[in-house]
């Protein structure tokens, strides 16, 4: 997925051109009495926002992370890459790690989901899923299976809801991981790809896009991206050369009305606001 790399005139995401907001010209002076003025079209496309810094916390460099949440008050993250996957309780303060479930050396560890008192948690291309005790993070039961690939995961009051890299996201039964519903997300009409890590927030998912530097704000009753987030002053922050160092990874802190994103190999979590608008994506 290309993207521009600084905010112009016009940019390019997922190969839509985008147009940042402009200083309106001048309106001409009128001689004449007007006419009623005619209904004004909504601006087409989807709404960019910034995002403004709040607070920023020590993050692990060495964790690939996949998934990030707040579970009963508490911060958990997942990393990835094979003999390195694991699932965490962290500090938000320092990142210090306070317990650890390790995943099988052989398997790439993804995305995570809360689900009343077990942490679950998925793997990339294995199809299988684990559940972890809250808070001492100890494997609970047999494992789970599912079809295809797991990328991200988070839960809304119903249940779990799983990504796999494509436009669809998938509702799981969080006691079978059973499949029983799906959301077709699209953007302006047209089928987002690549959604990666979600979090469920005041009623919207929000998806890291990897590769991008943007977060998709969606509408769960419809699937339709309804805004963007725009991340790429952060990733610029980081300066991370490595090319997997990507934005992944969102925590809402629902008890406090806090959003924290982070990324792959990044040395900073940040505390976000979501802020003014400053484009369009049409």
């Amino acid at each position: 997925m290309k993207v521009a790399l600084a905010l112009g005139i016009v940019g390019v995401f997922g190969g839509v051109a985008w147009q940042a907001q402009q200083p309106a010209a001048p309106a001409p002076v009128m001689t004449a009495t007007p006419a009623q003025p005619a209904a004004v079209a909504p601006e087409a496309g989807v709404p960019v926002y910034a995002a403004t810094v709040v607070a920023r916390m020590p993050h692990d460099t060495g964790a690939f992370t996949e998934g990030l949440l707040f579970c009963n008050g508490a911060l958990y993250e997942s990393t990835g890459k094979e003999g390195a996957s694991d699932v965490r309780r962290v500090s938000l303060t320092d990142g210090k790690v306070f317990a650890r479930g390790r995943i099988a050396p052989e398997l790439f560890g993804e995305g995570i989901g809360c689900w009343k008192k077990t942490l679950l948690s998925v793997t990339w291309k294995t199809g299988l899923g684990f559940r972890w005790t809250l808070p001492a993070l100890k494997q609970a039961g047999k494992p789970f299976h599912y079809t295809g690939e797991g990328w991200g995961m988070t839960s809304d009051a119903t249940g779990i809801i799983l990504s796999d890299g494509t436009p669809t996201l998938r509702r799981m039964d969080p006691m079978s991981f059973a499949e029983r519903g799906r959301i077709a997300v699209t953007m302006n009409g047209r089928p987002l790809q690549k959604l990666n890590e979600l979090e469920y927030r005041q009623g919207r998912i929000l998806a890291n896009i990897w590769m991008s530097g943007f977060i998709a704000r969606i509408d769960p009753a419809t699937g339709k991206v309804d805004g963007l987030i725009d991340l790429r002053p952060l990733v610029a922050e980081i300066a991370n050369s490595d090319p997997d160092a990507v934005a992944n990874g969102i925590a809402y802190d629902a008890a406090s009305d806090r959003l924290f994103v982070t990324g792959k190999y990044w040395p900073t979590l940040f505390e976000i606001k979501i802020g003014e608008e400053v484009g369009r994506a049409g």
